[in-house]
């Protein structure tokens, strides 16, 4: 019986095909729900559980997902559907894979910022210095 159900499990996860994102600024929600096969109040729902998926609200109050709320659902969806996280565990994960990402594409800060100040200010004053003589 349990290898029946790991065989329904793996040919269920063999059909869904990659989701292919249009490159659009805004999606409606029934566009994402039909992109990523899913019913409108699962997406509601994630909204309450995951500070990630945040679209925005367009002014007759319709939610707008952007390209990366998408991918945002997407990946929860991967996260839960296929490699069996909990709601709980998807929302940690998401959150380590943000700070992961944040700490690679920080860009460094020099140690010693100060004689390259004191070297551009230098030449500034020798700039202004010709431009007066020049007058």
């Amino acid at each position: 019986m349990t290898v029946r159900k790991k065989a329904t499990k793996t040919k269920k996860a063999s059909r869904n095909p990659e989701i292919v994102i249009p490159d659009k600024l805004y999606f409606r929600i029934g566009e994402v729900a039909s992109l990523c096969r899913l019913p409108a109040y699962v997406l509601r729902f994630w909204e309450t559980e995951f500070p990630q998926l945040k679209p925005v609200k367009s002014s007759t109050g319709q939610r707008m997902y952007r390209k990366r709320d998408v991918e945002s659902v997407v990946r929860i969806k991967k996260l839960l559907y296929e490699d069996g996280f909990t709601i709980a565990g998807a929302r940690v994960q998401l959150r380590d894979e943000i700070k992961s990402e944040r700490s690679q594409t920080a860009l460094p800060f020099p140690v010693n910022p100060t004689p390259n100040v004191a070297l551009v200010r230098h030449e500034l004053q020798q700039i202004l210095h010709i431009l007066s003589v020049r007058h």
